[in-house]
């Protein structure tokens, strides 16, 4: 059997015009190499999967290709990587300093990348401030964390702080565009969408999931399939119920619900989902808030026709019941029956509105 790699490391990114979202930093670290203005001890904060360590392995090789005798030249032998949790000891970084000192065979600098440096114990920073403070001149630190709260305050000062943000849903789900295409595996777009969204802004967990899903369903991803693998509620589920809450069809909106839960979606999941798809009604229906909406283009047409059916009265009013139900969910002892109160409260809302005016006229 041929050996598998997965997606997040066959396409890890060679240069920084391939890292997916972080075009200010990128552009920022290359300005500064460009400017021969790169500080020496560097902290990359953020999100789990964002490209931290992509960026800190990236930067290493960059800074040496001034010196190198070849292009494919990897400076290998220059980047040295700690992994801080399991390596957090004052020993380890006494003996991380010890190599410090010594300068390169080949290029010009020593590169250390520590990762999940937040797990370093406070004697292990503590052995590490004077270093980081007055670091040899062929050393660079890239520092990285998710955690940056956990640092101690004489590190950060020490470091040039860069903040990594979470991928968009449009930048991800384009990149797991162009992966398909490599892969050769159509993909429908509201199918990329749905693997955006539920990699919740982390790239690396994004390609996990395009793995596993391709696997399911081999070169041909569709939507539905998608749903199916990750078992998620889609548009779909929220559109029908839209629709029966609209009609004030309780019974067949009941039903809906608990097929639902027969499947082993959480209530709560399901209530707040259907919040979610009220807001993204209400963003549809005004044109300067149209971009707020984060779906495939057929999602967004099926948006935009249910749209014109609500009023922006009801949206809201369902928004907040939604929002309520959510509150009481985790202190309710009989918690089906409170969402299908709220479902039920839904369904009577355009029917309590025709009533009010019944009675006023």
């Amino acid at each position: 059997m041929e050996h598998f790699v997965v997606s997040a490391r066959k396409y890890r990114p060679k240069t920084f015009k391939d890292v997916v979202g972080q075009q200010a930093i990128t552009n920022t670290l290359l300005n500064a190499i460009e400017n021969n203005h790169l500080a020496q001890a560097l902290l990359f904060c953020g999100p789990r999967g964002v490209g931290k360590t992509t960026c800190a392995r990236i930067l290493a090789k960059k800074i040496n290709e001034k010196s190198a005798q070849s292009e494919d030249e990897d400076f290998a032998f220059n980047i040295f990587e700690l992994d801080a949790a399991s390596n957090n000891s004052v020993d380890d970084i006494r003996n991380l300093i010890d190599q410090v000192r010594i300068p390169p065979q080949i290029g010009t600098y020593k590169v250390y990348i520590i990762d999940e440096v937040h797990m370093l114990s406070s004697a292990a920073f503590n052995a590490f401030l004077k270093t980081l403070e007055e670091p040899p001149k062929h050393a660079i630190f890239i520092l990285a964390t998710t955690e940056k709260h956990k640092i101690i305050p004489t590190i950060l000062s020490r470091c040039q702080i860069f903040d990594f943000k979470r991928i968009t849903v449009t930048d991800a789900k384009e990149y797991l565009k162009y992966i398909a295409e490599q892969q050769g595996v159509e993909a429908e777009d509201d199918a990329l969408h749905i693997i955006a969204q539920k990699a919740d802004g982390a790239m690396r967990d994004a390609l996990s999931i395009f793995d596993r899903v391709v696997s399911f369903s081999g070169k041909n991803l569709t939507r539905q399939a998608v749903t199916e693998n990750l078992n998620v509620l889609d548009y779909q589920t929220y559109f029908e119920a839209t629709d029966y809450i609209l009609e004030g069809n309780i019974p067949e909106l009941l039903i809906s619900f608990n097929h639902i839960l027969s499947l082993g979606f959480d209530a709560q999941h399901y209530i707040n989902g259907l919040a979610s798809h009220f807001r993204d009604l209400l963003v549809c229906q005004n044109q300067a808030t149209i971009s707020l909406l984060e779906v495939g283009e057929q999602a967004k047409q099926k948006y935009l026709e249910q749209s014109k059916k609500a009023s922006r009265t009801f949206l809201i009013e369902g928004i907040d019941k939604a929002n309520t139900c959510d509150i009481q969910y985790r202190g309710s002892k009989n918690q089906r029956l409170l969402v299908e109160l709220c479902l039920m409260q839904l369904a009577s809302i355009n029917y309590d509105g025709e009533k009010k005016k019944l009675n006023n006229s």
